[in-house]
Formats: structure tokens, sequence, C-alpha cells
């Protein structure tokens, strides 16, 4: 560097230490240090992939500025909600439980959205220095190199409802999958049903594969035999894919007379499905959901389906996300809720 190029950067580092109206946040040492904000971030939170001269260079501006860098006590205030994606009714549920044990205990919550097949390229993990987080609950599924990151920065995580298999110790809060998808079928076979079909979604998700192992497992207790012509895997948990299933599923011979679906938005596809073969639920065909969202209700006729507390698992998720954020060590690493069936109107006997 020149001197004058010295002189011209030392001139700009005390007009913006001289900028009253513009805090010190690790974007003015980043440009004062001519430097990514990631790069300050590594600084910062004492990890490798820096040279020493860029180190250093950071260093220095952190020690003109004065910053502050964030103490365990300062990120307790805030915790961030990690989701896949945020389109569904199902997300404000868990953010409604989130924010109910926070408010309590007076922690603020970050909501942000980061696609999973985006986990493993720089996304918000390279943000969590610059709101410093106490802890992190991430929906669905935590990667290993995210695992790796949040355990080198000392933030600590809980995954709530995880799709995938996770390590052992890898705190998690799920539900009773297996249990519920057996009570809906148990539910439908009492009624007198024997030609019972599921659609089921990616066979990639481990709660639609607990599901699926619920549904068979009934169909044997009840010595139905299993078909897999009656089984119908989706691509997504979406009404459109769950009208789709449909569709095929009521075009078999014999038709089956009740459907069994992997969650309610799939359901109220089947109902579609239903009304465009000219079929009366429950009359026709009867229906079942799974996690009782508030449209399971509202629809006509109203939805059996199996209750996922979602509430209360994002409420239980969050109360051992902040433990470990104290320090206080989680008494169990993995906790499942129970589900329960809720019948409704859209179940009742076949028609003989």
């Amino acid at each position: 560097m020149s001197d004058s190029d010295a002189h011209e950067a030392d001139a700009d580092l005390e007009r913006l230490r001289g900028d009253a109206s513009r805090p010190v946040t690790i974007s003015v040492i980043a440009e004062s240090a001519g430097v990514s904000i990631p790069t300050v971030s590594k600084v910062i939170n004492r990890r490798a992939g820096v040279s020493a001269d860029t180190r250093a260079r950071v260093e220095a501006a952190i020690d003109q500025y004065g910053y502050r860098r964030p103490t365990s006590k300062a990120r307790s205030r805030l915790m961030e909600l990690v989701f896949p994606e945020l389109a569904s009714v199902w997300a404000v549920e868990i953010i409604r439980g989130v924010e109910q044990v926070a408010r309590a205990n007076q922690v603020r919550v970050l909501v942000s959205q980061f696609g999973l097949h985006d986990s493993e390229s720089p996304g918000w993990l390279d943000e969590v220095p610059s709101h410093r987080p106490g802890c992190v609950i991430r929906v669905a599924q935590l990667s290993a190199a995210e695992r790796e990151q949040l355990q080198t920065r000392g933030i600590p995580f809980v995954v709530f409802d995880p799709t995938a298999e996770l390590p052992a110790g890898v705190p998690f809060v799920g539900a009773t999958n297996w249990t519920g998808g057996q009570s809906a079928i148990s539910h439908l076979v009492a009624l007198g049903h024997h030609r019972i079909a599921m659609i089921s979604g990616p066979e990639s998700i481990l709660f639609c594969r607990a599901r699926l192992a619920g549904y068979r497992s009934a169909l044997e207790t009840a010595r139905l035999p299993y078909d897999p012509d009656l089984v119908a895997h989706t691509q997504y948990l979406t009404r459109e894919d769950g009208h789709a299933a449909a569709r095929i599923l009521l075009s078999r011979t014999p038709r089956p007379t009740a459907i069994f679906a992997s969650n309610d938005l799939q359901a109220l596809g089947v109902y579609q499905a239903a009304r465009e073969a000219g079929l009366r639920i429950p009359d026709d065909l009867s229906v079942v959901g799974f996690d009782d969202l508030p449209i399971a209700a509202w629809a006509d006729p109203p939805l059996t389906t199996v209750h996922q507390p979602l509430t209360e698992m994002a409420a239980a998720a969050t109360e051992m996300a902040l433990d470990l954020g104290r320090g206080i060590p989680a008494t169990r690493t993995g906790l499942e809720l129970a589900t329960t069936l809720v019948v409704r109107d859209s179940t009742a006997p076949p028609l003989r």
C-alpha cells in the first residue's frame, strides 16, 4: 500500500469512527479491514480459514473501533428458528409454540427460512455472528456441516421434527408418528373397512416412513393383507400431490373404501378427487388425515385426523434449546410427544 493509500484508508477509518449514527457492527469492521463479513465472523469466533495477515488486520480494526465481542449473556436474549419453508399453516403452529415460551422467558425470536437443499452452501449460518443467537431450533433437519459449525461457535441447537435419522446425542423433539398411523388404521378397521389405501409422502422422510409402518402394523394386527397397489408415494406433502395420488387410488378395482393421508393437506386433495369422482364423504369414502391443523375442522365434512401436538412440540423444543443456551444439560436428548386420533365426520362404516 502506498503512503497516499494509507493516508486515505486512515481518513476513511476516522470518518467511520466519527459517524455516531453508524453502530459498530461486523459489517463496519469488514469494510474498514477490506474483507468479507464471513471472514470477520471467523476471526471473532476464532475459527480457522483466515490467513495470519488478514486476521491481524481484522483484529486491528476491532481494537480501533472498540468493537465488543458477543458474550454468552448477550446471546441469551435471542434465539433463532430456521424453517426449510414458511408457506404452510404447519409453520404457523410451530411459531406459536416457540413464541409462547420465548415470551415467557423474555427472549426474542428470529424466524428465518433456508431450504434443506441449500444447507451445504453459504447461507443463514454466515449471518449467525451478526445477530448472536443464544440457541437455534432447526425445523426438519440439520446437516452435518451445520451441526459442526454451530458446535464450533458454541451455539446449542435442537432439531424439530427431524426428517432423517440423527446421530446419537443430537437433541430433537418429534411426535409418535408410528402410533399415529396405527391409530388411524385401527379406527377404520373398527368401522368395518377392509380395503384401506394410504397416501404416503417421500420415502426419504423419516416421519412418512414411520406413519406408513404404523399403517402396515395395523393391517397386520387386523389380519388384513398389505397391498402395495393401495399405497401411493408422493413427491411433496401438498394438496395437489394428494389429489393426484387419490385419483390413481380411486381408479383401482375394487375401489378402496377408505384413504389414510400422511397429512391434512393431502387429505384435502382426497376430498377434491372424491368430489370429481362423484363420491360422497363419508358415505362412499372415509378419509383420515394427519396433523390436525385448523383447516381439518373447517373442512366439509370436518376431517377425522391424527392430532400432532405441533404447538406443544415447539414449546418443548424451545424450553430444551433455552436450557442448553444457559448451559443446562438436557435431561433427555430426544423427546417424542404423543399423537391422538380426533374423530370427526369424514369417517363412517362402509356401505354394504
